[in-house]
């Protein structure tokens, strides 16, 4: 018995870029959800107020949690299902937003804020990238 996908995608073309066609299709055709974070690297002020993105190609609900990674230590949860602080983590960090658009903010950094954030998405299972590409935050001497 042979088994087979068929992927059918409605997307209103004008509202949409290509970009995003080749997504979907890609994500309909490799179950892959490709993960997308904005800035790559920030420089920050302490106190500043930080907000990172992560966009992905495809919809995951709220199932979005975000990272953070310091030098020779494991990622540490800081939110869960997109809007979720894990418990012990500062109320300076909140996570907002659904589908395929998501933000952590940072609102009065601390020196231990800096480090590499990561976005995960926990919507479709099985061996899928699901990481997203880091943002790395670190202060100037301001």
């Amino acid at each position: 018995l042979h088994h087979f996908y068929i992927c059918i995608i409605f997307i209103k073309l004008q509202s949409t870029g290509y970009d995003l066609v080749m997504q979907q299709l890609y994500h309909c055709l490799t179950g892959e959800i490709i993960l997308t974070q904005t800035p790559g690297t920030q420089s920050v002020a302490l106190g500043q107020t930080v907000s990172l993105k992560c966009k992905t190609s495809s919809y995951v609900s709220n199932y979005l949690h975000w990272y953070l990674q310091k030098p020779t230590e494991a990622p540490k949860l800081l939110i869960y299902r997109a809007t979720t602080r894990q418990s012990g983590v500062p109320a300076r960090f909140s996570g907002s937003g659904s589908g395929s658009d998501f933000t952590l903010t940072i609102s009065g950094v601390q020196a231990e804020d800096s480090g590499v954030y990561y976005c995960q998405q926990g919507y479709t299972p099985g061996p899928v990238k699901t990481i997203g590409n880091n943002t790395k935050i670190y202060f100037n001497d301001c």
